[in-house]
């Protein structure tokens, strides 16, 4: 095996014989003295592999310990802030699991203050949350929840809504996108923004078909309540040509502009976009769900805060809860947020632990709750540097060594460890590691969060050696030019090295 290891590493030296390169031993932050020559092979290995010299314009953060012996078995700039990208899923999850406990659940309610008579409903209909990011079409839970509250209605005797569906998002506040957050890719539905309504992860489908012919303008639809004006210049080309679609949001409005190409008689293109308004999008998708199920409805979907006004002028009437549905616990949601690395529920989970003392969900409440646990933890003020909770951000910054304290924590605390480890991507079968590590000792063994943006990658979790110990590591880098696949063979060699780990 050892052979494999110094093949594959000279074959990434060979790839960048003209790369400037520094010797390993020269790199601050490598690990003390082993204490075994298993312990020294091991960190041969290793040395060989992240100091290959194609990666040297590049940073590596590497540390690697003993869950069963305590022992540190390999670190290279272990103490050094680098971006984690959505690594830092890996903090929000547990400061929040800490704060309140993997049985938590969200509740959204619909209420009014109207009266109901002759089967109608003399005012506005409020559906009031406080985050529950689960109302979407993951195993069909948004359906299923617009029944349930289409049949509460008419149990009440309400079969028509004389008013509007108003969306109370009053838990959290209006700040949905996190600030670091790129410019050019705020369109795309993994940079939705958050709020105390959610409806379909916020995302809205964009069509693009083409039209009767060569030379007509593309078709484009967009869910309802999406809040964007459609700019298209996108056209029809000939049948058999490529097809050239680009989508952009315009930086200074709610603009979404089409351009490029469709064949003719090609398939419609389909694009996940990230909604403009959070709460008007829940509203709007509650008002369509409830008319598609036989309920009626006069007005319009709004925004609380659009009518705030109108409402503090008028008389206080107290709310009735007409309907109420809760969450699944936070352990099911933690799985898809950790298994397809999904920001919002990221985003969410981070505003939930900010407003779990009673305030308003605030990103930077979660912030300071987060900080609070990491330091219990052992974890050093200035060894993170956390601005969201999904690791978009570029401006997030934090150690390898945060990263398996946090982890090592997880894992030791009986409270956390199933739960924990159960949401994790397992390499070669699931999640975003389900095409990686496959036909090596780490396939089905390794359990590991990934990261990626621009010029960052990061792969932690835990795994178990030949001799059946179990490690946890973390591996970032930030700053390569390389290409992506190159840096996550890197890694994958690393993870694999550490899985056929023998100290017999």
């Amino acid at each position: 095996m050892l052979k494999r290891y110094v093949v594959a590493a000279a074959m990434l030296a060979s790839a960048a014989c003209t790369a400037e390169h520094r010797p390993v031993a020269s790199r601050p932050g490598l690990s003390g003295p082993a204490r075994s020559p298993a312990v020294r092979h091991l960190r041969s290995d290793l040395d060989a592999v992240f100091g290959a010299p194609i990666m040297a314009r590049g940073v590596w953060g590497v540390d690697v310990r003993s869950l069963d012996t305590g022992e540190t078995l390999y670190q290279l700039n272990a103490g050094k802030l680098m971006m984690p990208a959505s690594n830092m899923k890996i903090v929000t999850l547990a400061s929040t699991a800490e704060a309140l406990g993997w049985d938590y659940r969200y509740t959204t309610t619909l209420e009014t203050g109207a009266e109901v008579s002759d089967g109608i409903l003399h005012g506005d209909l409020l559906v009031r949350g406080n985050g529950d990011p689960s109302i979407n079409a993951r195993q069909g839970r948004a359906a299923a929840v617009l029944d349930e509250w289409a049949a509460a209605l008419k149990a009440a005797g309400i079969a028509a809504i004389d008013g509007r569906v108003v969306g109370d998002d009053q838990a959290f506040d209006d700040e949905g996108i996190g600030a670091g957050w790129a410019w050019d890719y705020l369109e795309a539905g993994y940079a939705a923004p958050g709020g105390a309504l959610e409806f379909n992860e916020d995302t809205a489908s964009l069509t693009i078909a083409a039209g009767a012919a060569a030379g007509a303008a593309a078709l484009v639809t967009v869910t309802p309540g999406a809040g964007y004006t459609i700019v298209n210049h996108a056209v029809t080309a000939e049948a058999g040509t490529g097809q050239t679609i680009d989508v952009r949001r315009r930086p200074d409005a709610a603009i979404l502009e089409i351009a490029g190409s469709i064949p003719a008689g090609s398939s419609p293109v389909t694009r996940s976009i990230a909604v403009i308004n959070p709460t008007v999008f829940f509203a709007q998708s509650l008002r369509d769900g409830l008319v598609a199920r036989g309920v009626a409805v006069s007005g319009s979907a709004v925004d609380f805060d659009d009518i705030a006004v109108e409402l503090a002028g008028a008389v206080p009437v107290e709310r009735r809860v007409l309907a109420s549905t809760q969450s699944p616990p936070l352990k099911d949601i933690a799985t898809v947020l950790m298994k397809v690395s999904q920001n919002l529920y990221a985003e969410t989970l981070l505003k939930t632990l900010g407003a779990s003392k009673g305030g308003l969900g605030t990103t930077r409440g979660g912030i300071a709750a987060a900080r609070a646990s990491l330091s219990a933890w052992g974890v050093p003020q200035d060894a993170l540097v956390m601005v969201d909770g999904s690791g978009l951000s570029r401006y997030n910054y934090l150690t390898a060594g945060t990263i398996t304290t946090v982890l090592e924590r997880m894992y030791k605390d009986p409270r956390h460890r199933d739960a924990f480890l159960a949401t994790l991507p397992i390499a070669g079968k699931d999640g975003t590691i389900a095409s990686r590590l496959k036909r090596t000792r780490a396939e089905g063994n390794a359990l590991a969060k990934t990261g990626s943006i621009a010029n960052v990658r990061a792969l932690s979790g835990f795994l178990r050696t030949r001799d059946g110990e179990m490690l946890v590591f973390s591996i970032l880098t930030n700053d390569f030019v390389i290409p992506v696949p190159t840096v996550n063979y890197i890694a994958d060699l690393g993870v694999e090295i550490l899985s056929n780990f023998t100290r017999g």
